[in-house]
Protein backbone atom coordinates (compact mmCIF):
# COMPACT_ATOMS: atom_id res chain seq x y z
CA UNK A 1 0.00 0.00 0.00
CA UNK A 2 1.41 3.45 -0.89
CA UNK A 3 2.98 5.30 2.03
CA UNK A 4 0.60 8.21 1.54
CA UNK A 5 -2.36 5.88 2.16
CA UNK A 6 -1.07 3.88 5.12
CA UNK A 7 -1.77 6.62 7.67
CA UNK A 8 -5.28 7.40 6.38
CA UNK A 9 -8.18 6.12 8.48
CA UNK A 10 -10.80 4.15 6.52
CA UNK A 11 -14.00 6.14 6.04
CA UNK A 12 -12.35 9.43 6.99
CA UNK A 13 -12.54 12.69 5.05
CA UNK A 14 -9.01 12.01 3.78
CA UNK A 15 -10.25 8.72 2.35
CA UNK A 16 -13.13 10.49 0.58
CA UNK A 17 -10.69 13.02 -0.85
CA UNK A 18 -8.88 10.16 -2.56
CA UNK A 19 -12.15 9.14 -4.21
CA UNK A 20 -13.22 12.72 -5.04
CA UNK A 21 -9.80 13.72 -6.46
CA UNK A 22 -10.25 17.45 -5.82
CA UNK A 23 -7.15 18.41 -7.83
CA UNK A 24 -8.94 17.31 -11.02
CA UNK A 25 -11.99 19.53 -10.42
CA UNK A 26 -10.37 22.43 -12.29
CA UNK A 27 -11.17 20.51 -15.48
CA UNK A 28 -14.86 20.96 -14.65
CA UNK A 29 -14.80 24.57 -13.48
CA UNK A 30 -12.55 26.15 -16.14
CA UNK A 31 -15.01 25.70 -19.07
CA UNK A 32 -17.84 27.35 -17.12
CA UNK A 33 -15.76 30.31 -15.95
CA UNK A 34 -14.12 31.08 -19.31
CA UNK A 35 -17.48 30.85 -21.08
CA UNK A 36 -18.99 33.34 -18.64
CA UNK A 37 -15.98 35.62 -19.13
CA UNK A 38 -16.44 35.47 -22.90
CA UNK A 39 -20.08 36.51 -22.52
CA UNK A 40 -19.01 39.38 -20.24
CA UNK A 41 -16.45 40.54 -22.81
CA UNK A 42 -19.31 41.02 -25.29
CA UNK A 43 -21.03 43.39 -22.89
CA UNK A 44 -23.73 40.91 -21.88
CA UNK A 45 -25.00 40.62 -18.33
CA UNK A 46 -24.04 37.59 -16.23
CA UNK A 47 -26.85 36.06 -14.17
CA UNK A 48 -24.85 35.26 -11.04
CA UNK A 49 -27.19 32.53 -9.64
CA UNK A 50 -27.00 30.71 -13.00
CA UNK A 51 -23.20 30.93 -12.99
CA UNK A 52 -22.91 29.57 -9.45
CA UNK A 53 -25.33 26.71 -10.10
CA UNK A 54 -23.64 25.84 -13.40
CA UNK A 55 -20.26 25.65 -11.68
CA UNK A 56 -21.64 23.48 -8.88
CA UNK A 57 -23.31 21.14 -11.38
CA UNK A 58 -20.07 20.84 -13.36
CA UNK A 59 -18.12 20.00 -10.20
CA UNK A 60 -20.70 17.42 -9.13
CA UNK A 61 -20.58 15.72 -12.54
CA UNK A 62 -16.79 15.54 -12.29
CA UNK A 63 -17.08 14.05 -8.80
CA UNK A 64 -19.57 11.47 -10.11
CA UNK A 65 -17.06 10.54 -12.82
CA UNK A 66 -14.25 10.20 -10.27
CA UNK A 67 -16.36 8.09 -7.90
CA UNK A 68 -17.50 5.81 -10.71
CA UNK A 69 -13.89 5.38 -11.80
CA UNK A 70 -12.83 4.44 -8.29
CA UNK A 71 -15.45 1.78 -7.73
CA UNK A 72 -15.59 0.62 -11.36
CA UNK A 73 -11.93 -0.29 -11.71
CA UNK A 74 -11.91 -2.16 -8.42
CA UNK A 75 -15.13 -4.03 -9.22
CA UNK A 76 -13.61 -5.29 -12.47
CA UNK A 77 -10.62 -6.68 -10.59
CA UNK A 78 -8.09 -4.89 -12.74
CA UNK A 79 -6.19 -3.21 -9.91
CA UNK A 80 -3.20 -5.54 -10.04
CA UNK A 81 -0.95 -3.47 -7.80
CA UNK A 82 1.27 -2.62 -10.78
CA UNK A 83 -0.56 0.59 -11.65
CA UNK A 84 1.54 3.65 -10.82
CA UNK A 85 -1.24 6.24 -10.75
CA UNK A 86 -2.88 7.81 -7.74
CA UNK A 87 -4.39 5.28 -5.26
CA UNK A 88 -8.07 4.37 -5.38
CA UNK A 89 -10.09 4.46 -2.18
CA UNK A 90 -11.91 1.15 -2.81
CA UNK A 91 -8.84 -0.74 -3.97
CA UNK A 92 -6.86 0.30 -0.88
CA UNK A 93 -9.75 -0.56 1.46
CA UNK A 94 -10.27 2.99 2.65
CA UNK A 95 -13.87 2.95 1.40
CA UNK A 96 -16.18 0.11 0.45
CA UNK A 97 -17.94 -0.20 -2.87
CA UNK A 98 -21.22 0.28 -1.01
CA UNK A 99 -19.98 3.59 0.39
CA UNK A 100 -19.07 4.81 -3.08
CA UNK A 101 -22.36 3.71 -4.64
CA UNK A 102 -24.36 5.49 -1.94
CA UNK A 103 -22.25 8.60 -2.55
CA UNK A 104 -22.93 8.29 -6.29
CA UNK A 105 -26.67 8.28 -5.72
CA UNK A 106 -26.39 11.23 -3.34
CA UNK A 107 -24.26 13.22 -5.79
CA UNK A 108 -26.67 12.47 -8.64
CA UNK A 109 -29.59 13.71 -6.52
CA UNK A 110 -27.71 16.88 -5.55
CA UNK A 111 -26.82 17.53 -9.19
CA UNK A 112 -30.45 17.19 -10.23
CA UNK A 113 -31.58 19.58 -7.49
CA UNK A 114 -28.90 22.11 -8.42
CA UNK A 115 -29.72 21.85 -12.10
CA UNK A 116 -33.49 22.12 -11.76
CA UNK A 117 -33.52 25.95 -11.47
CA UNK A 118 -31.29 26.17 -14.55
CA UNK A 119 -33.81 24.11 -16.53
CA UNK A 120 -36.71 26.26 -15.30
CA UNK A 121 -34.89 29.50 -16.13
CA UNK A 122 -33.26 28.50 -19.42
CA UNK A 123 -35.30 25.71 -20.94
CA UNK A 124 -35.10 22.27 -22.51
CA UNK A 125 -31.56 22.52 -23.98
CA UNK A 126 -30.13 22.75 -20.46
CA UNK A 127 -32.05 19.62 -19.42
CA UNK A 128 -30.69 17.73 -22.42
CA UNK A 129 -27.13 18.88 -21.67
CA UNK A 130 -27.47 17.89 -18.01
CA UNK A 131 -28.86 14.44 -18.69
CA UNK A 132 -26.28 13.70 -21.40
CA UNK A 133 -23.42 14.84 -19.15
CA UNK A 134 -24.56 12.67 -16.23
CA UNK A 135 -24.98 9.63 -18.45
CA UNK A 136 -21.51 10.13 -19.92
CA UNK A 137 -20.04 10.53 -16.42
CA UNK A 138 -21.45 7.17 -15.33
CA UNK A 139 -20.75 5.29 -18.58
CA UNK A 140 -17.11 6.33 -18.55
CA UNK A 141 -16.47 3.42 -16.19
CA UNK A 142 -19.78 1.50 -16.16
CA UNK A 143 -21.60 -0.84 -18.46
CA UNK A 144 -20.53 -3.83 -20.56
CA UNK A 145 -17.91 -1.82 -22.45
CA UNK A 146 -16.96 1.31 -20.48
CA UNK A 147 -15.65 4.33 -22.37
CA UNK A 148 -12.47 4.11 -20.27
CA UNK A 149 -11.72 0.73 -21.83
CA UNK A 150 -11.79 2.14 -25.36
CA UNK A 151 -9.84 4.72 -27.37
CA UNK A 152 -12.75 7.17 -27.05
CA UNK A 153 -12.00 8.55 -23.59
CA UNK A 154 -10.18 11.67 -24.78
CA UNK A 155 -12.89 12.34 -27.36
CA UNK A 156 -15.60 12.24 -24.68
CA UNK A 157 -13.61 14.61 -22.48
CA UNK A 158 -13.12 16.96 -25.45
CA UNK A 159 -16.86 16.91 -26.14
CA UNK A 160 -18.26 17.23 -22.62
CA UNK A 161 -15.54 19.31 -20.92
CA UNK A 162 -15.04 21.48 -23.98
CA UNK A 163 -17.78 21.73 -26.59
CA UNK A 164 -20.73 21.01 -24.30
CA UNK A 165 -19.54 22.82 -21.16
CA UNK A 166 -18.45 26.04 -22.88
CA UNK A 167 -21.32 26.33 -25.36
CA UNK A 168 -23.82 25.25 -22.71
CA UNK A 169 -22.64 27.97 -20.36
CA UNK A 170 -22.74 30.60 -23.10
CA UNK A 171 -26.30 29.48 -23.84
CA UNK A 172 -27.24 30.05 -20.18
CA UNK A 173 -26.58 33.76 -20.50
CA UNK A 174 -27.44 34.46 -24.14
CA UNK A 175 -29.81 31.63 -25.16
CA UNK A 176 -27.64 31.21 -28.22
CA UNK A 177 -24.03 30.42 -29.06
CA UNK A 178 -21.45 32.03 -31.34
CA UNK A 179 -18.39 31.35 -33.47
CA UNK A 180 -16.17 32.68 -30.66
CA UNK A 181 -17.86 30.32 -28.19
CA UNK A 182 -17.29 27.32 -30.45
CA UNK A 183 -13.65 28.28 -30.94
CA UNK A 184 -13.17 28.69 -27.19
CA UNK A 185 -14.87 25.33 -26.59
CA UNK A 186 -12.37 23.62 -28.90
CA UNK A 187 -9.46 25.30 -27.08
CA UNK A 188 -10.64 24.25 -23.62
CA UNK A 189 -11.66 20.78 -24.82
CA UNK A 190 -8.15 20.13 -26.15
CA UNK A 191 -6.55 21.12 -22.85
CA UNK A 192 -9.00 18.98 -20.86
CA UNK A 193 -8.41 15.97 -23.11
CA UNK A 194 -4.66 16.40 -22.67
CA UNK A 195 -5.09 15.73 -18.94
CA UNK A 196 -6.65 12.33 -19.61
CA UNK A 197 -4.06 11.58 -22.30
CA UNK A 198 -1.24 11.97 -19.77
CA UNK A 199 -3.14 9.80 -17.30
CA UNK A 200 -3.46 7.04 -19.89
CA UNK A 201 0.15 7.53 -21.04
CA UNK A 202 1.31 6.87 -17.48
CA UNK A 203 -0.77 3.69 -17.19
CA UNK A 204 -0.22 2.37 -20.72
CA UNK A 205 1.57 -0.85 -19.72
CA UNK A 206 -0.90 -1.64 -16.96
CA UNK A 207 -3.83 -0.94 -19.27
CA UNK A 208 -2.44 -3.12 -22.04
CA UNK A 209 -1.97 -6.01 -19.61
CA UNK A 210 -5.52 -5.70 -18.24
CA UNK A 211 -7.31 -5.45 -21.59
CA UNK A 212 -7.90 -1.70 -21.76
CA UNK A 213 -7.53 -0.41 -25.32
CA UNK A 214 -7.05 3.25 -24.50
CA UNK A 215 -5.98 5.76 -27.13
CA UNK A 216 -2.41 5.55 -25.87
CA UNK A 217 -2.40 1.76 -26.19
CA UNK A 218 -3.75 2.03 -29.73
CA UNK A 219 -1.42 4.82 -30.89
CA UNK A 220 1.74 3.89 -29.03
CA UNK A 221 3.77 6.30 -26.93
CA UNK A 222 5.61 8.08 -29.76
CA UNK A 223 2.41 9.06 -31.57
CA UNK A 224 0.78 9.88 -28.22
CA UNK A 225 3.52 12.42 -27.47
CA UNK A 226 2.80 14.06 -30.83
CA UNK A 227 -0.90 14.14 -30.06
CA UNK A 228 -0.19 15.65 -26.65
CA UNK A 229 1.89 18.35 -28.33
CA UNK A 230 -1.06 19.19 -30.58
CA UNK A 231 -3.43 19.29 -27.61
CA UNK A 232 -1.33 21.70 -25.54
CA UNK A 233 0.04 23.95 -28.32
CA UNK A 234 -2.89 24.21 -30.73
CA UNK A 235 -4.98 26.18 -28.18
CA UNK A 236 -2.43 29.00 -28.35
CA UNK A 237 -2.74 29.14 -32.14
CA UNK A 238 -6.53 29.05 -31.95
CA UNK A 239 -6.42 32.14 -29.73
CA UNK A 240 -5.32 34.27 -32.69
CA UNK A 241 -8.77 34.60 -34.34
CA UNK A 242 -10.13 35.92 -31.03
CA UNK A 243 -8.04 39.06 -31.50
CA UNK A 244 -10.96 40.17 -33.69
CA UNK A 245 -12.71 40.78 -30.34
CA UNK A 246 -9.68 42.29 -28.60
CA UNK A 247 -5.90 41.76 -28.40
CA UNK A 248 -6.42 41.38 -24.65
CA UNK A 249 -7.75 37.87 -25.31
CA UNK A 250 -4.17 36.88 -26.18
CA UNK A 251 -3.26 37.13 -22.50
CA UNK A 252 -3.23 33.29 -22.14
CA UNK A 253 -0.08 33.33 -24.29
CA UNK A 254 1.68 33.93 -20.98
CA UNK A 255 0.95 30.27 -20.18
CA UNK A 256 2.98 29.06 -23.19
CA UNK A 257 6.20 28.49 -21.19
CA UNK A 258 4.31 26.08 -18.91
CA UNK A 259 3.00 24.22 -21.96
CA UNK A 260 6.54 23.90 -23.34
CA UNK A 261 7.91 22.76 -19.99
CA UNK A 262 5.17 20.15 -19.56
CA UNK A 263 5.56 18.80 -23.09
CA UNK A 264 9.32 18.44 -22.65
CA UNK A 265 8.80 16.65 -19.34
CA UNK A 266 6.52 14.11 -21.02
CA UNK A 267 9.22 13.22 -23.52
CA UNK A 268 12.08 12.99 -21.03
CA UNK A 269 10.45 11.40 -17.99
CA UNK A 270 11.16 7.73 -17.43
CA UNK A 271 9.98 7.30 -13.84
CA UNK A 272 6.37 6.18 -13.73
CA UNK A 273 5.45 8.14 -10.62
CA UNK A 274 6.72 11.37 -12.19
CA UNK A 275 3.90 11.19 -14.72
CA UNK A 276 1.53 12.05 -11.87
CA UNK A 277 3.33 15.38 -11.62
CA UNK A 278 3.06 15.91 -15.38
CA UNK A 279 -0.66 15.19 -15.26
CA UNK A 280 -1.16 17.74 -12.47
CA UNK A 281 0.91 20.26 -14.41
CA UNK A 282 -1.41 19.73 -17.37
CA UNK A 283 -4.35 20.49 -15.09
CA UNK A 284 -2.48 23.60 -13.93
CA UNK A 285 -1.90 24.58 -17.57
CA UNK A 286 -5.62 24.50 -18.27
CA UNK A 287 -6.35 26.41 -15.07
CA UNK A 288 -3.71 29.07 -15.81
CA UNK A 289 -4.87 29.40 -19.41
CA UNK A 290 -8.44 29.82 -18.19
CA UNK A 291 -7.48 32.35 -15.53
CA UNK A 292 -5.55 34.50 -18.00
CA UNK A 293 -8.40 34.30 -20.51
CA UNK A 294 -10.84 35.44 -17.82
CA UNK A 295 -8.63 38.39 -16.88
CA UNK A 296 -8.38 39.47 -20.51
CA UNK A 297 -12.11 39.00 -21.12
CA UNK A 298 -13.13 40.90 -18.00
CA UNK A 299 -10.82 43.74 -18.99
CA UNK A 300 -12.47 43.85 -22.42
CA UNK A 301 -15.92 43.93 -20.83
CA UNK A 302 -14.96 46.74 -18.46
CA UNK A 303 -13.41 48.82 -21.24
CA UNK A 304 -16.62 48.49 -23.27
Amino acid sequence: MPVSVVTIKPGSWAAWKIAFRPKTLWVATVPVVVAAALVFSAGRAIHLPSLVLAMLCAVMIQIITNLQNDVGYTARGHETGERIGFPRATQTGLLTARHIRIALLFCALVTILLGLPLVIWHGLPILIIGIASMIAAVLYMAGFRPIAYTALGELFVFIFFGLVAVNGTVYLFTHQTSAAAWLLSVIIGLLAAAVLLVNNYRDAEHDRNTGRRTLVVVLGKRHTRRLYAAMVFLPFILLLPLTAISPLLLLPMLALPLAIQTYRALGTTSSGSMFNTIMLRTVQLEALFGLLFCIGSIAVGIIK
